[in-house]
Parts: structure tokens; sequence; C-alpha cells
């Protein structure tokens, strides 16, 4: 101990003595190790760590496949089928979404929640902070209404009574019993709930129709011991059992299972594992560029270990040594780069929260701590250990000539090929980042079928009761229409429901007129259906392409007509005028004539759209809506408004309309349509950011080297240089000398980055749109950019050495 002490004393008033060298390596440094920890703390709390639930790999979410879907909503008879048969699962819950008007407080509020089966809660292994969850005796029609609730909503409202268990809440009308409050910090697929309440308990008569999903999905525990496999072979047996047993609704419909963490975290893994790749390569050209200064500075020293040779000192403790100034010096960039990290990692999380699942469980915590403890630590000895070797050789005849001659051509080399390694590096990330940020170019350039400037939408709810009839429903909804169109600024609006472009999709099944039905829905084709009123073309700037779009007059006591989207025309009326056919709608039990085609649009985003089993869209008129659906939307439609000047500027008076028309009315989850188009290319806007970051970086840290390298080996030819001066060398010639020999290790490092580029790109070959993953351009671009900057670093100590006076020179040597 006393001998580390010595060294790591030592080594502090080397670093101290070397200022400059010091601050550019603990700069280099803090900046790899901040940007990797960085994002080792994404992957972390994203990939890495367990649910927040007890044993969570035992947990499954399970889906309905069909139409080339894997993840579609399941029907509620069809849960119960699976719950009963399986033989693989401990238990199983179903869930669907549901909004919620809070009302008997002084101001209506809208809440979220979910309906859930009474077993939802025993299968995540979730406990109430107060109270007790559902039981069966609650999951079934007529039961008394009971509702959980939010550790959240507890405080706002109840101020964390502890006597909140047995006090009723007002939901949509009805008075529901509190019996538990969840535990704080309780996020179901990274949403907080306000409310849940039994499922079975729901009325709507659709919900027991085997052949509608309403938008309801499903999770199950694993017994001990079973695997995914087995629980799918299980699933898809009982999938086959009801084909047979109801070939109507469950025709070629399956069963897909996934861990519940990978159905949380989707698409986002392979996007985030090449990331850390490519910090990784900031890392590595970091430790490049620090191993290239400790070269030059352990040639200078190279007098101080000859002098230690010859004292005695061995070349182990020679090396160890300089291991320790080494590891010394990646501590502190590893306690610098932490504090990057803290803001990196905060800056991640507030900025892009839309592009990542599990934001909330991002942190510096234990494990990402030990990640920067080890990753310094390796660093220290990667950049440290080569230099130590070469420094440690016990010529001392050699040595002691290194020190007043300087290094020798191997040293040369070995320090040419960390440029070489540096520039390779950087052009990969350059050209991963150029490509990333074209593709992205490309996708703004997308007409997405709409015109999104100027339009904003948002959720209202109308509340109702039990006994309000789709005739007063319907004139709420025009009076509503009124109020707002009467609002100076507003050129269009309309009440919808269905899809709507990006937020929420709605298939129905259908068929031709004139052509035989399918025998169930499933043989029927499927096609994205939007419910509108006459003003939405004009409030999403869709373009009419022929005919006439959904009108005033196509109310309740119209014929029932539709307008569809020139996919639809294209692939179902092919060379034909669809402008007077007639289509059947089976979930409405209505035929409709098509009395206008528009233009198509991508409902899944520009990127996304063309991936789609579903492509084909129909627009039906709102107030021509079944009775039976009618009464339901009140509680919960969208609008779509278009305006003159900046859109949220009218949500003040619209608010106000609303309030005037019904006080217990709530409006929520206002965007403008271009931030729902900003955020469905939040992924890819990530992907692009980060990349360029890293880019960059490496491309600073890659200068720098190359500066460094060129400033040491000037230095060194400080002798030759002068005597090629002396004897007749102009200052031209002396540039074109140096210039030319870090342009020529330039160029390799670019000739082998393409190289490793052309196959490491295809990696994020499914993240570009509308560009190849080997796109000329963009490899050239990169290619001519870094050699001219690399060419710059070059100049600077060149052209120092075109100022080196022969005489001073020659003197000095």
């Amino acid at each position: 101990m006393s001998v580390l002490l010595q060294d790591i004393r030592y080594s502090l008033r080397m670093l101290l003595k070397s200022r400059g060298f010091s601050a550019i390596a603990i700069l280099t440094l803090s900046l790899g190790i901040g940007a990797n920890t960085t994002l080792f703390s994404v992957v972390n709390g994203v990939l890495l760590n367990p649910l927040p639930y007890p044993q969570s790999s035992q947990l499954v979410a399970i889906h309905e496949k069909n139409a080339g879907m894997n993840r579609s909503p399941i029907s509620y008879p069809n849960f119960l089928d699976w719950e009963r048969a399986n033989q693989t699962f401990s238990s199983m819950a179903i869930y669907r979404h549901e909004d919620y008007n809070l009302t008997g407080t002084a101001k209506p509020e809208r809440i979220n929640g979910l309906m859930v089966s009474a077993g939802f809660f025993a299968t995540l292994g979730l406990q109430p902070i107060l109270g007790r969850t559902f039981n069966r005796d609650y999951d079934h029609p007529g039961a008394s209404p009971v509702v959980l609730v939010s550790a959240g909503l507890w405080n706002r409202r109840f101020a964390a009574s502890t006597s909140v268990v047995g006090q009723s809440i007002e939901l949509n009308g009805t008075t529901y019993a509190i019996i538990g409050v969840l535990p704080p910090g309780f996020a179901f697929y990274g949403i907080d709930r306000d409310v849940f309440t039994p499922i079975g308990q729901w009325t709507d008569p659709s919900f027991l129709d085997r052949r509608v999903d309403m938008s309801a999905h499903a999770v199950g525990r694993l017994k001990p011991g079973v695997t995914l496999v087995q629980a799918r072979s299980d699933m898809d047996g009982i999938a086959h059992t009801l084909a047979i047993n109801y070939p109507e609704a469950d025709k070629d419909v399956g069963i897909s299972l996934f861990t519940m963490k990978d159905d949380i975290v989707g698409d986002v893994q392979p996007l985030l594992l090449v990331l850390l790749g490519a910090v990784g390569f900031v890392l590595l050209i970091a430790c490049a560029n620090v191993a290239s200064l400790l070269l030059a500075r352990a040639t200078r020293r190279s007098g101080e270990f000859a002098l230690r040779a010859a004292l005695g000192a061995s070349r182990v403790r020679v090396i160890r040594q300089l291991l320790t100034e080494s590891i010394l010096l990646s501590a502190i960039g590893g306690t610098f780069g932490l504090l990057l990290a803290l803001i990196g990692t905060h800056t991640v999380v507030t900025l892009l929260p839309a592009a990542l699942p599990r934001t909330t469980e991002i942190s510096l915590d234990t494990r990402v701590l030990i990640f920067t403890f080890s990753i310094s630590l390796l660093c220290g000895i990667l950049f440290g250990l080569l230099p130590a070797l070469k420094s440690s050789r016990k010529n001392l005849q050699q040595m002691l000539r290194q020190s007043t001659q300087g290094a020798g051509g191997a040293r040369h080399r070995l320090q040419g090929v960390m440029v070489v390694v540096e520039v390779s590096m950087a052009l990969v990330l350059l050209i991963g980042a150029g490509l990333m940020l074209r593709s992205l170019a490309a996708l703004w350039r997308v007409n997405p079928g709409y015109i999104p400037d100027h339009a904003i939408t948002f959720s209202l709810s109308l509340p109702t009761t039990a006994k309000t009839t789709s005739a007063e429903t319907r004139a709420r909804l025009r009076h509503f229409d009124s109020a707002i169109s009467a609002i100076p600024g507003v050129e269009a609006v309309s009440v919808t429901l269905g899809s709507r472009p990006i937020i929420h999709d709605s298939e129905l099944p259908f068929w031709i007129d004139g052509q035989p039905k399918p025998a169930n829905d499933n043989d029927m084709p499927q096609a994205m259906f939007y419910l509108v009123e006459s003003g939405f073309h004009h409030a999403m700037g869709i373009n009419l392409e022929r005919g006439r779009f959904v009108s005033p007059h196509d109310d309740e006591n119209a014929p029932v007509v539709v307008d569809i989207d020139d996919v639809f025309a294209r692939t179902y009326f092919p060379n034909q005028n669809p402008v007077g056919q007639h289509i059947h709608i089976a979930e409405f039990d209505v035929e409709a004539e098509i009395v206008g085609v528009v233009g198509h649009v991508k409902q899944w985003g520009p990127g996304n759209d063309a991936r789609s089993p579903v492509q084909a869209e129909f627009y039906y008129p709102f107030m021509q809506l079944p009775p039976k659906l009618m009464a339901l939307v009140a509680n919960g439609v969208a609008v779509v408004i278009r305006t003159h000047d900046d859109p949220s500027a009218v949500m003040v008076p619209v608010r106000r309309a609303v309030s005037e028309l019904d006080p217990g009315a709530v409006i929520y989850s206002v965007q403008t349509m271009n931030e729902v188009l900003s955020n469905s290319l939040a992924p890819r806007r990530l992907s692009m950011i980060l990349l360029a970051g890293f880019a960059v970086l490496a491309l600073a840290m890659s200068c720098v080297g190359i500066f460094a390298v060129t400033s040491y080996l000037v230095g060194e030819r400080t002798r030759e240089i002068g005597v090629r001066m002396a004897l007749g060398a102009q200052r031209a010639d002396v540039l074109r000398l140096v210039v030319g020999q870090g342009t020529r290790t330039v160029l390799l490092g670019i000739f082998i980055g393409i190289a490793a580029a052309l196959i490491l790109t295809r990696l994020i070959g499914n993240q570009l749109y509308g560009i190849s993953a080997h796109d000329p351009f963009t490899f050239a671009g990169v290619a001519i950019v870094l050699t001219v900057v690399a060419v710059f670093a070059c100049y600077i100590p060149a052209r120092r050495a075109t100022r080196i006076d022969p005489v001073v020179a020659l003197r000095s040597e």
C-alpha cells in the first residue's frame, strides 16, 4: 500500500506538471465515458431492468393475431374461453383503456383509467396500500359499482386520507364505492391510471359479441416452470378449438404471446443496441486519442525511464507506475463523465419521452455506477498498457538515444495506427448520422394526406345518462358544431370518432355489393374507418378527388353514404368509377352508397403507413351512426378544428363555448396536428439526434488526435526540417511534406471506414426511409467533409513547422 500511495502521489505531480496534456486527456475521457454512461443508463432502464412486478419474467402479454397483425385486440368472450381452457397460466386478466368524467366536485375533471377483470391485480402481483382489490363478485353485470383509485388521485382529491375506503366518487354519472388505493408509482405500460373499474360490469352489447374486440388486451402469469414456447403451444390449441366452434368469428384468428417486457419495449430494442454500439465507438476513439497523447508524452520522458532503469527499477515497476498514471487519469475522467451523464440522462428523459418506453425507470442506479467505474478502469488499462510496455524497455542505450533524438519509426507507425482507427470509426458514425438525417428529412417531405398546419384536435366528453337518447345526442353535437363554428378564426370543425391519423385506428369489415357475402367477418376485407361530419375534410385538409364529401344533408333520415380513399378505389374498383357503387358494412348492418373519393391519409404516420396490412379507408357520416351506438359516443368523441392563425389560441374561446353549452363537459388531450405528426417521428428523431451527437463528438476527438499526433511528429522532426530548409527547401515544400504525411494517414482511415460502414449501416436499414443504407451521396459527402476537417487539423502544426529557423533548429541539436 505504501508503494501504491507513492505511485499515486507521483502520478498526481506528473499530471499537475503537464496541465495542458492532462486537461485534454481528461476532457476527452469525460466526453467518451459520459456519453457511454448516459446511453447505458437508458439501455439499463428500458431493456435490462426487470419490470416492477414480482417475478416479472413470468408475465406475458396476450393478443389476437389476424390479417397480418400480431398484436390485435381481443374479444371478451374469447378471453373467457382462454381463461377457462388454458393449462399454462396460473392467472389471466383482460383490460381496456377507458376515460371517465369525474363529477360531483366544483370542476369536472377528465381522468384516465382501465376496465380490468377480477384477476388483474393478482396477475401482476400488486397489492393495494389501503383496502382490497376486486374479486369475481364484482366482475359481472348488475354488481355494485366499485373502483380502485391511484395514489395520485388519492392525494389530489382526498388529501391522502386513510378513511377514503368506503367513500364514493361519481364517474360518468354513476356513483362508485372506493374499495382500495394502489401503491405510489404504479404505471401500467408506462401510463399513470387514475381509476380501475371491473370490466365485467360493462353493459355495452357489443362487448359480449365474439366478433367485436372493443380495444381490449390481456396479460397472463405463467405457471412456475412453464416456458413461453409451451404457453404458445397451449394457446394455439385453444385458438384451433375456437375456430372450429365459432367459425364466423374465430376462423383464421390466432393467439400471439410476448413477454410483457418485450411487449412494452416494442421496436426500440434494436435502435438502442445500435446506439450503444455507436457510443462504444466514441469511447474507443477517446481511448485511441489518449493513447496517442501518452505515447508522445512517454517519448519525452524516455530519459526519465532510462534513469529509473539505470538505478535498478524493474520493467514491472515502470509499467505499474505508468498504469497508475493512466488509471488515475481515467478515474478523474470517469468522475467528470458521471457528472456529464447526470445532465445527459436528464436531458434525454425530458426532451424525448415520446420516443422511449419506461422513461420513468431511467436513472443512474447502482448498475450504472458499477458500469461507469468498470469502464473507467478498463479505459485506464486499455490506453495506458501499450505506452507503458513501449516505455519500459531495458535497452538503456536505445532509451537514452531516444531521449535526445526522438522516437523511432515504430512509435510513429503506432501513432499513425491510432489516427487511422480514430478516423475510420468517426467516419462510420458520421455516415450513420448522415443517413438518419437524410431519412428524417425525407419523412418530413412526405405528404401525410392532410394539411397539419393550422389544425388542432382534442377529445370531448359530453356527459350522458342511461336515459339519453340518440336524438338528444345528435342535437347536442349539432349545438356544439354551431357554437364552435361561430368562434372568430375558426374555418371548419368536425366531430369525429373511429380512426384519427396517428392517434387512433379502427378497422371494420365490409364487402362489395354484387359480390357474394363472405361466410364470416374474418373472410371480409378490412378498411380503416373514420366517423366524420361534413367539415372533416376541410378541417383536416384532405383532398377531394371526385364526387362529393359527406354533407350536412347526410343525416339520420337520409340514405347511408360513404366516401372512400383512392387506395380503396384502386383496390376494390380497379379501372372503374366507384362513385355510385355500394358496399355493405357488417358491423353496422347497412348498405352504403359511395358518393366521393378522397386522397389517402397516412394513418400510421409517414414512415410506417406502407407497412400496415390495412390500407383502404372510408368515411362514414357521424349522424348516420346506428342508434344503438349513438347514445354511447357522446361520452368520448374527438374534434378537429382548422383556424386562420395559431390553432392553440382558439382553445380559450372553445373551452368557454363548451362550458356554456354544458358545464359538465370536459375537453382533454389537446394537440395540434403538427405536434401529432412530430411525435410520430420521435423514435427516428431520437436516433438521429443521438447518432449526430456521437458523430460530432467523434469528429472533434479525431481532429484533436490528428492535431496532437501531427504536432508531436513536427516536434520530433525539428532537426530534419531544419536540415531540409538549410539545404534549400522552401516553406511550401515543408508544408507539403507534413500535410501530405498526415493526409495519407487520414485517407487510409477513410478507406477503412467506408468499408466498415458498408457493413455496419445495414444495422440501421429498417430505421431509414426513402434512402438506401449504402447511399453514395452520403458516403461521398461525409468522406469529403471528414477529409477537409482532418487536413485542416494537419495544416495548423504543419504551418508552424514552416516557421522553424534552420539555424536555431540545428543549434538545439
